[in-house]
């Protein structure tokens, strides 16, 4: 870098430019060395890089720049704390299919957003089948669910039925994703 020549004012290249130009260059391609970093960090999102490195055999700059480029990816998309449903006070989780009328990307879009403000809304899926979405929800209690559905969720336009199916027992509610179909 140190031998190049100042550009003069005609022919240098804007950044904005430049970043355009770049957009070609490939998406990361996961390998190996990225399912153990992930799947370790799956297990303890928290783990220092130092430990991180120790455990997937990298140095801790080399490990590093691969959780960057994770990030970078959107391979990993975020860190957060796994907070107990029951310990937290929302005893109850309920599973509600939603038809809709007017099928458009409009309504959809709509739904989508007002179903995504709803605080007790911890999962939304378009789905198909008899149901248009299906949305995973937690409350305190049967109270907290009937104003949930009828102050919240119904009263959303274009929604038309909602069928609810209650969780007697959480077997398993998160995980690490299987990463088995990374070469």
């Amino acid at each position: 870098m140190a031998n190049i020549a100042a550009l003069d004012s005609c022919s240098s290249i804007k950044l904005r430019d430049l970043t355009s130009t770049l957009s070609f260059m490939p998406e990361h391609v996961p390998d190996k060395v990225d399912r153990a970093i992930v799947a370790t960090l799956q297990q303890d999102g928290r783990m220092a890089n130092v430990d991180l490195a120790d455990a997937v055999a990298l140095s801790p700059s080399a490990c590093l720049r691969r959780v960057k480029a994770l990030e970078a990816s959107g391979i990993i998309a975020g860190y957060r704390a796994d907070v107990s449903r029951i310990k937290a006070g929302l005893g109850l989780t309920v599973f509600i299919g939603l038809k809709i009328e007017g099928h458009s990307k409009q309504t959809s879009d709509r739904i989508e957003q007002a179903l995504t403000a709803i605080p007790a809304v911890v999962a939304c899926y378009v789905v198909s089948g008899s149901d248009d979405f299906l949305v995973e929800a937690v409350v305190p209690d049967l109270a907290g669910y009937e104003q949930l559905l009828i102050g919240q969720i119904l009263t959303i336009p274009s929604i038309v039925e909602a069928r609810s199916t209650f969780a007697i027992r959480t077997v398993l509610s998160r995980g690490p994703l299987p990463l088995n179909h990374w070469k």
